[in-house]
């Protein structure tokens, strides 16, 4: 038997460590996120051990556009599997390329972080019918509250996700279609076939047939390189695509030629594709019903074909054809599905807020729509001085400002926009402009105005 003294130690150490257990606890790599200071929000709900619910803690992040009076929609940007995918989530409301979709068509972007151990059962969460689907339009609604749009949890949603991301993107096309603009479902999606040690199949409800949706997949996943970890990805969107385009859904098939299951460069025909989407579909007022795509423009390709002809030249079973909204939809398909360059020829928004503080410069810049951002040129007296970032990377795709992650994230820690001019004479005046450069190599107008330095000696 314990000494009193000791006994009490022991009860206050118990109750500590009982205490600790209980509270909201973020573990490695989760606990690393950027600050959530508006116009960012965020929300956390930890694990629950209720039948039906999550079984995985989870933050969502919200991006709102400064200056939005009334939100018309949310983008979802959702990662895929395994514990490196699901902590890139945390950076996915800060990617400056969707927030240029989100900021045209006033709506949020909102990016969740699933907690899952490495090598635990991804399909906790990525079936929506497992938690994740009540967990998120739970957020809506929070979110809504700390951001002070109340109209959050009833606006229309865009999704995109990427491999366990597409299976919940498409689980909840399928069990939400009235909320669904549009849905983008990159090497992933879910089923509808029974088949052992899988999740029960789906049915397909008569609403989600009015649902545009991109199947897009690397070629390397099935497509032409038929073994490997990924092989399987392309068998399983063909099923999906099969069983939606023969119910007459608006469904489209485009693999990558370049990649397996890394992104690539998906987004430059993705955050487009979705920007046709959501101008269509996108009620101009809150609360109506979402609007049917126009079908007075369609054009259908064979499947993992390359060319796209008018409706009404198609030749084949138009059934089993991929559905393209229009002609400029048509002609982005052709050019993604042939080597991912999708063309642009609109240079990137000018930079603004240049600011000089001694020889520190910093400054703000909206991302291309179509080519997002690579950098910046960084102008001293009318004459070059250095580009920013030095050199641009991206493991994935084409080099941009804010690197990539493996699912589409930016990188950490977030590159801010700012120089340092270590060249810079003592106590000389100097007139700087900043230009914003696209990945496509499009350049910007300067600043509006020249800022001046004056460094301190």
């Amino acid at each position: 038997m314990l000494p009193p003294k000791t006994f009490s130690l022991s009860c206050i150490v118990l109750v500590l460590i009982g205490l600790a257990a209980s509270l909201p606890a973020q573990q490695p790599p989760y606990d690393v996120f950027p600050s959530a200071d508006p116009p960012y929000y965020r929300v956390r709900y930890d694990a629950s051990s209720e039948a039906g619910e999550l079984v995985y803690g989870v933050n969502y992040t919200i991006w709102i556009p400064p200056g939005v009076k009334t939100l018309r929609g949310v983008i979802v940007h959702q990662h895929g599997c395994g514990e490196g995918s699901c902590k890139s989530g945390l950076t996915g409301a800060y990617d400056l390329h969707w927030q240029a979709l989100a900021k045209k068509h006033d709506c949020a972007l909102l990016s969740p972080s699933y907690e899952q151990p490495d090598k635990a059962n991804c399909q906790l969460w990525c079936d929506p019918r497992n938690g994740s689907d009540a967990a998120f339009r739970k957020a809506l609604v929070d979110l809504g509250k700390k951001s002070g749009h109340s109209e959050l949890p009833k606006v229309p949603w865009a999704l995109w996700g990427h491999s366990g991301g597409g299976h919940w993107a498409g689980g909840m096309v399928l069990l939400h279609p009235e909320r669904v603009a549009a849905a983008w479902l990159r090497s992933g999606v879910p089923a509808l076939k029974a088949a052992e040690n899988k999740p029960t199949p789906y049915s397909i409800p008569d609403g989600s047939l009015k649902v545009p949706v991109m199947c897009n997949l690397g070629t390397k996943e099935g497509v032409t390189v038929k073994d490997g970890r990924f092989a399987g990805v392309w068998p399983g969107v063909e099923t999906f695509f099969t069983e939606m385009r023969a119910k007459g859904a608006l469904t489209c098939v485009s693999a990558d030629p370049l990649t397996a299951h890394e992104c690539g460069n998906q987004r430059y025909f993705a955050i487009p594709w979705l920007d046709a989407c959501l101008a269509e579909r996108l009620p101009s007022v809150v609360g109506d019903p979402l609007n049917d795509m126009p079908q007075d423009d369609v054009w259908l390709a064979a499947v993992n074909g390359t060319v796209a002809v008018p409706a009404a030249k198609f030749a084949g079973d138009r059934h089993q054809a991929v559905w393209l909204a229009n002609h400029a939809m048509a002609q982005a398909w052709m050019q993604y599905v042939k080597d991912t360059a999708v063309s642009d020829n609109t240079p990137p928004p000018a930079p603004t807020r240049l600011k000089v503080n001694g020889n520190e410069l910093t400054w703000e810049a909206d991302a291309d729509l179509e080519s997002g951002l690579a950098g910046f040129v960084i102008e001293r007296d009318g004459k070059f001085l250095a580009n920013v970032p030095e050199q641009a990377k991206n493991p994935f795709g084409r080099p941009i400002f804010q690197n990539l992650q493996y699912s589409d994230t930016p990188t950490q820690p977030l590159v801010p926009m700012q120089f340092t001019d270590t060249t810079a004479e003592p106590g000389k005046q100097h007139a700087y402009r900043v230009i914003a450069v696209n990945t496509v190599g499009l350049k910007s107008q300067p600043t509006g105005e020249s800022a001046t330095g004056n460094p301190a000696k």
